[in-house]
């Protein structure tokens, strides 16, 4: 199984396909499996190499506190030593925050950026609905990490899926494998809340950022996101935004047919010169 070693750290990842680099980051609890239903539909056209961040599933577990910085640091290394750089990234999630906060500080690492939905809570403007949404997500965050602190992995990861993520009863529907997954990458997700940084991320020097955006949400996701989303969309010369019509938080897993069609049909379009 193929790994890079990075910051003390190796990393797994996968690669697939022939063409231009296109790099996919995973969000919060998962690892490279997430993108599996749209892996081989974007290697037809792209060289895809899915990793699993530090922390996930088959990368290594450090010692000592995480931080986002440190994700975007191995992202930035991760590039570099599979000599990548710069290259197509495509982030999800916690993972799209990785990919912005990078871009911010780094934007010579990037050709071209798609991302969905980063939790970057803190852009949020002071909408008294939006923050009375937010505070009641982070109640509900709140008891996952309580659970987690106590060492109850699998109550917390069942509470995050049922009272976070995808809804009641839906732990029980969700593939065994997925249910593994989530319990081994519980601590990652304990240590990445601990972060005091994770929700941020430097507006001013992001707006630096010159190269092709796509910033996606989810018709289905709460209203936040589209909040999220907008700022970064204002803040990012290069950016246009695009709404998932029926679909959440993980439109590459529920809808992977129309999130191929989209994230390849952007690259196409507007994807600079190698």
């Amino acid at each position: 199984m193929p790994k890079v070693n990075v910051n003390g750290a190796g990393l797994f990842y996968r690669e697939v396909g022939g063409g231009e680099p296109l790099v996919l980051v995973h969000g919060s609890w998962g690892d490279h499996h997430n993108w599996d239903p749209v892996v081989q539909g974007l290697a037809s056209t792209h060289r895809v190499l899915a990793y699993d961040r530090r922390g996930h599933s088959q990368s290594d577990r450090t010692e000592g506190p995480g931080s986002r910085y440190e994700d975007e640091e191995d992202l930035a290394a991760l590039l570099e030593a599979l000599g990548v750089a710069p290259a197509h990234v495509v982030g999800s999630s916690f993972g799209a925050s990785v990919v912005i906060g990078l871009a911010a500080r780094r934007p010579r690492l990037f050709r071209l950026i798609v991302v969905h939905e980063p939790p970057l809570l803190e852009v949020v403007p002071e909408v008294p609905e939006l923050q009375a949404m937010m505070a009641a997500a982070g109640e509900r965050i709140g008891g996952v990490l309580d659970l987690l602190r106590k060492g109850d992995y699998a109550a917390g990861a069942r509470r995050f899926v049922e009272e976070v993520a995808f809804g009641p009863g839906m732990w029980d529907q969700i593939p065994q494998r997925l249910r593994e997954t989530f319990l081994t990458n519980a601590p990652t997700f304990l240590d990445e809340q601990a972060d005091p940084d994770w929700a941020a991320v430097d507006l001013e020097r992001l707006h630096a950022h010159a190269g092709p955006v796509l910033l996606t949400r989810g018709t289905e996701s709460p209203p936040f996101f589209g909040a999220i989303v907008d700022r970064l969309t204002e803040t990012l010369p290069g950016a246009r935004g695009y709404v998932f019509t029926g679909a959440g938080h993980i439109p590459h897993i529920s809808h992977p047919t129309a999130y191929v069609d989209l994230v390849s049909g952007f690259l196409e379009q507007r994807a600079p010169a190698a």
